[in-house]
């Protein structure tokens, strides 16, 4: 058996009992990052390079590592799988991308996980890093037809190496001669390297969806699978494992770090180098007489289709808003083409990042991304966007793909604290608060401000008191007092209101206040403070009931 196929053996006993050829996916679409191929002309097929009997670049790898558990407490459901953070946030992110530049083609970010997951284990134990690179290079046997295909050298031993034969290179064994067509940019960074998981991933999804395929069905599923790998073997492992990941649920995990492993195929050490052979010198030979030739005429070049070639920021780059509060700025971006004409209907990504906030989101989930389409003019806007729950920064990433590449713009966002009320008062032009015992006083307002200006969502708490013999300031007893009051939900009495909250406007409207006929005549007082000890004291005047004059006797 070819050590691929064993080492199949190995890791589909966990797996194929999940495994279901007939594939129906389901997927959200938004978008981030892709490639050089036009994917949806060129489409691979299990003859194709990619697909030859590869080898098998893993490290056997301790179990702790190959299959990481969730740690206690983490959102995500009991037994679910875990994938290293990086290895996790570049397959959402490929199959975002290619959700924007193919949205036919429905990839499920699951299925670029079933392939890292048997092509390297999500890169475990080769020093993956948060940039996607790996501290030790990931590289497959060398395909010289010894034991697996034989594929002579494509890259000049760019990528892996080897200048002689072709090797699997990376966290998703790209075969280097496949990677020249697929090859694509997943973080943003203008590289393509097979070597970063970020670009592999996506590489992986473009070459994955080529030939505009519909990965929700099922012998398109099955197609695409084994034109990455021509085994029966390997697609039921690779869908084994999306099935997994689909069903089974996700955790995200730490990086693991590198580790000195031994490798279980013969010539898989990273960095190996063939033994120079020994090539004899040519024979010199006479040179010829040379003969006048023709002159070719040069063929006209074919005009090629317009393609993205810009995206610029609209208005200025930075986002402020309040906790909790819509970003009066809408993000706009523009979208041009290769001939300097708007790139009307460009689908255009709005990503939020980094976010140290709680949550800025879009509206309708929520979601931190949103797809959007350029209009006319190539202008593309994303509204609705809402702080988070608390002050941070983030960066809103701003892509647009097509099958040539993929542009970025990013807007710094920061979400600023609410400000804090440092004064309570009576509106001006408020009247005094009187009242006749037996009556009540309605629309009791107050107004938080700080620094002058009115500040909304300030919280405060009301409770009619009494001083003390202290000299302090204390809450009537409730069994006691001879009080004004309030009514609860209940319409019993209370001499206490929970926190109430000011409007847009700073103002803080009190419920009614309510006296019996037999109170005494006289002024109490009702005290209203915030979480921050801002306090106000607001005096009440209670005036006796006018007792009518008797009628004289006739």
């Amino acid at each position: 058996m070819k050590p691929l196929h064993r080492h199949l053996v190995n890791t589909s006993r966990k797996v194929l009992c999940t495994a279901a050829l007939a594939a129906s996916l389901t997927t959200a679409a938004v978008v981030t990052n892709p490639s050089t191929a036009d994917a949806g002309e060129s489409e691979p097929t299990p003859d194709s390079p990619q697909a030859t009997d590869r080898g098998d670049a893993r490290l056997d790898l301790p179990g702790e590592v190959a299959d990481p558990q969730v740690p206690a407490g983490q959102v995500a459901p009991e037994g679910a799988s875990g994938i290293p953070a990086t290895a996790l946030d570049a397959y959402h992110r490929a199959e975002v991308s290619v959700a924007a530049a193919l949205p036919g083609c429905k990839l499920p970010w699951q299925l670029l996980a079933g392939i890292g997951r048997v092509e390297s284990v999500h890169a475990s134990g080769y020093g993956l890093k948060a940039d996607g690179y790996t501290e030790k290079p990931i590289r497959g046997p060398r395909l010289d037809g010894n034991g697996f295909a034989e594929v002579r050298d494509t890259d000049k031993g760019e990528f892996d190496a080897d200048a002689v034969y072709d090797r699997a290179v990376g966290p998703m064994q790209f075969i280097p001669s496949t990677w020249a067509t697929w090859g694509a940019d997943g973080n943003g960074d203008a590289k393509r390297d097979p070597n970063n998981i970020y670009d592999a991933a996506l590489g992986a999804g473009l070459y994955l969806c080529a030939g505009d395929r519909d990965l929700s069905v099922a012998a398109k599923l099955d197609a695409a699978v084994l034109s990455y790998n021509n085994s029966r073997e390997y697609v039921n492992t690779v869908l084994g494992y999306m099935r997994q990941y689909q069903t089974g649920g996700v955790g995200e995990v730490p990086n693991p770090p590198a580790g000195n492993y031994p490798t279980e195929t013969p010539g898989t050490q990273p960095g190996y180098q063939p033994p120079a052979k020994n090539t004899p010198k040519p024979t010199p030979t006479p040179t010829p007489t040379p003969t006048p030739t023709p002159t070719p005429t040069p063929e006209k070049p074919k005009p090629t289709a317009p393609h993205l070639n810009g995206l610029s920021v609209l208005g200025g780059p930075g986002l402020t808003a309040e906790v909790g509060a819509a970003f009066a700025e809408v993000p706009r971006v523009k979208v041009v083409l290769s001939d300097g004409k708007p790139a009307a209907g460009q689908k255009v990504v709005f990503a939020v990042e980094g976010d140290t906030t709680g949550g800025t989101a879009f509206p309708k989930a929520p979601t931190d991304s949103l797809v959007a389409v350029a209009d006319a003019e190539g202008i593309a806007s994303a509204p609705g966007l809402t702080a988070g729950p608390k002050d941070g920064t983030f960066t809103l990433r701003v892509s647009a793909t097509d099958t040539t590449g993929r542009l970025t713009a990013s807007f710094e966002g920061k979400v600023t604290p609410k400000p804090v009320a440092d004064r309570l008062a009576r509106p001006d032009g408020a009247q005094p608060l009187e009242a006749v015992a037996g009556t009540g006083i309605k629309d009791i307002t107050v107004l938080a401000t700080a620094a002058g200006k009115a500040v909304e969502g300030t919280e405060t708490f009301a409770e009619l008191v009494v001083k003390g013999a202290d000299g302090m300031w204390v809450p009537v007893d409730p069994a006691t007092a001879k009080s004004p009051y309030f009514k609860d939900e209940a319409g019993k009495k209370t001499f206490r209101l929970p926190l109430l909250k000011s409007g847009a406007d700073g103002k803080i409207v009190l419920p009614e206040l309510f006296t019996d006929a037999d109170l005494p005549a006289g002024t109490y007082s009702l005290r209203l403070t915030t979480p921050q000890k801002v306090t106000l004291i607001l005096d009440i005047k209670i005036t006796a009931p006018v007792t009518p004059a008797p009628t004289p006797a006739k």
